[in-house]
């Protein structure tokens, strides 16, 4: 697992920690003897953001979670029950919360901030309890300072409430107030301080200048100093989780902002993880697949059946996404495949073992929930359930991966892939781009507008006046929206200006490797005509500069970073580090949102380095189709939302 370590402590620290607040701030001992207490548990949408990508229904059952209710749904009281609460400290969700004393609904009240709680409006919830005789069953009030959400062991994103507050638009927008940049900042800020609280270090901080990843950088040095000057109160003294201490050396924060390489959000990509994000609806890791089921015959004749919709979970537990998130498409492919042959070689075994249970007819599901007793029976059964967990993983695996496949073959997003990674790595072109833009069978209009900006961005010298229109034609021509052009035209003169080093202007990448365009027919995807494209490790910006800064190279892409020491009594502005040892941890933050093509950039890069250790982090996570319409378009475009 990449960065065991530090993972260990990001997603399983956050975990911990909501345990322990689901068992009304006590540790939470695993199989501890007898029922648990039975709760409620009322959260808002951050809350819930929070907790359902680490814990599941089954999981928050076994802590005693009876109902799991949204605050601002209409609640029945339960005044036998305690209830523990999960919500931002917002004015309506402080009033929601006093209303809740008023009319007495629960025992007693478990009341647990994401963010910190201001003294004020803890004011308000003490004199709301006292003003409803009810400060006795206001239990506990505590700060959890849980404010992000974590995706993957080694991966965190900010928000997913409220992200427009925070977005690279919000952040870029040319007519932004100081004191709305002031906001944007410090609800980034509140939430990093809370994921190194979480994570229980204080970083090393370094960041380019003159740019809003520098804003964030003097916020948080100034808000982890003060916090470390007033001994009494620090969140950073011993160790709350008692999971041993983090590491002897403290973990680099490396602060980026989005406008160093506007291209990779906009790149087709070819690893499995990431091409789910890019075409198919993936949220908070889970999947939504419309799976239509042919025509429907009814009375009135044949209408064509409603789709139906289908979520999946794609989950730490789930060994196959785990092992082949970051694979290369074709690779997922011929894996799901294996798995399913190998699967019905078992399929015999599981049709023996259902009729010696006499479950022949029996729904999955039910038998599933038969696991608790099956040891009771014989060992045979018990490899029953593990049978069909199987299944069902390779069930999910082959809908969701034939899913893509439909949107690879028709959008034809392998020869899109291959021809940006040409661009991007300054290989020579064996077709021009003109062609590509103007061919009616490859890819949508966003397909192609996707790839002109990359060209755009990519290229050295912009094209003069005349390919431009000439581009601008074909482009139209076939439906596209030009407001994104227009963006990338200002950014780059703006970017020129300020000399920020061009993101792929380096001669010294290798170019990609392609290999056999053909792949084996006879498995369920039919990859005819799919090219079986071969990645080769080549470190996109952001890892170029983790990679300098944490093996302290000398580059003139980073050599003026700033540098920041919370610990050190005087924050200096300097850029030389006074740690020149290597870093073994790093925790690298995009500034303006991030993407799965650079996360599974960073995890190839770190495969490589033994014992060190790395997490990704952004303010938002978003697709290309959500990059264009919410942060490239124009305001006065009619595609934005």
């Amino acid at each position: 697992m990449v960065g065991s370590k530090m993972a260990a402590s990001i997603r399983e620290r956050q975990t911990v920690a909501l345990k322990r607040m689901l068992n009304f701030n006590v540790p939470h001992v695993k199989n501890s003897p007898g029922e648990p207490v039975w709760k409620v548990l009322i959260y808002d949408r951050f809350g819930q953001d929070i907790i359902s990508p680490l814990l599941s229904v089954k999981e928050l059952r076994d802590m005693g979670i009876t109902l799991h209710l949204l605050l601002h749904s209409d609640r029945d009281p339960i005044r036998d029950v305690p209830a523990v609460y999960f919500v931002m400290p917002t004015e309506e969700n402080i009033d929601r919360l006093c209303q809740d004393l008023r009319n007495q609904l629960y025992e007693s009240y478990y009341l647990n901030f994401i963010s910190a709680i201001s003294r004020s409006k803890l004011e308000d919830i003490a004199n709301a309890a006292l003003a409803a005789n009810a400060v006795t069953q206001v239990a506990k009030v505590f700060d959890q300072y849980l404010n992000f959400i974590t995706l993957e062991e080694d991966m965190f994103v900010l928000c997913n409430q409220n992200k427009e507050l925070v977005s690279y638009r919000a952040i870029n927008r040319p007519d932004i107030t100081d004191t709305e940049m002031e906001t944007v900042m410090d609800t980034i800020v509140d939430s990093l301080f809370c994921f190194f609280v979480t994570l229980g270090a204080v970083p090393i901080i370094r960041c380019s200048r003159g740019t809003a990843a520098e804003m964030v950088a003097v916020k948080l040095d100034k808000k982890l100093r003060e916090n470390l000057r007033d001994a009494r109160n620090s969140l950073f003294t011993g160790d709350p989780l008692g999971t041993g201490q983090f590491s002897f050396q403290r973990p680099l924060l490396v602060l980026v902002d989005r406008n160093i390489d506007l291209a990779t959000p906009l790149h087709h990509t070819w690893t499995y993880q990431a091409l789910v994000h890019d075409v198919l609806d993936f949220h908070l890791n889970r999947v939504n697949l419309e799976e239509s089921t042919g025509v429907e015959n009814s009375p009135t004749g044949a209408r064509p059946k409603r789709k139906n919709k289908k979520s999946y979970d794609l989950t730490p537990v789930d060994k196959f996404w785990q092992k082949h998130k970051g694979s290369p498409f074709p690779e997922v492919a011929e894996s799901v495949q294996q798995e399913l042959e190998s699967y019905r070689a078992q399929e015999d075994e599981v049709k023996r073992l259902k009729s010696i249970m006499g479950l022949e007819g029996e729904d999955e599901g039910a038998i599933s929930m038969l696991s608790d007793n099956t040891a009771k029976l014989t060992s045979a059964v018990s490899s029953l359930p593990e049978l069909l967990e199987k299944k069902r993983l390779i069930d999910l695996h082959t809908n969701v991966a034939t899913a893509v496949l439909e949107h690879i073959k028709a959008r034809k997003l392998d020869v899109y892939f291959e021809y940006e990674e040409k661009i991007m790595s300054k290989t020579t072109l064996d077709k021009s781009l003109l062609d590509v833009i103007s061919d009616p069978d490859a890819g949508t209009p966003e397909d192609k507008m996707r790839l002109f900006l990359i060209y755009y961005i990519s290229a050295q010298q912009a094209p003069s006046e005349v390919d431009l229109e000439q581009y601008k034609k074909a482009l139209t021509d076939a439906g596209c929206n030009l407001s994104p052009l227009q963006y990338i035209k200002q950014w780059k003169a703006f970017a020129k200006m300020a000399s920020t080093p061009a993101s792929y202007g380096n001669t010294t990448t290798k170019p990609m490797g392609l290999l056999s365009r053909v792949m084996n027919t006879g498995s369920q995807f039919v990859m005819e005509g799919v090219k079986n494209l071969v990645l080769k490790q080549q470190n996109l910006p952001v890892t170029r500069i983790l990679d300098n800064l944490m093996e302290m190279k000398s580059n003139p892409e980073t050599d003026d970073y700033r540098y920041f020491d919370p610990k050190m009594l005087r924050s200096n502005d300097s850029s030389v580090p006074r740690n020149k040892s290597p870093f073994q941890e790093a925790i690298v933050f995009v500034v303006g949102g991030g993407n799965y093509i650079e996360y599974q950039n960073l995890v190839d890069y770190i495969k490589g380095k033994q014992g060190k250790h790395i997490l990704y982090g952004c303010s938002e996570i978003f697709n290309a189709t959500q990059f264009i319409k919410q942060s490239l378009a124009q305001p006065s475009s009619e595609e934005l939302p």
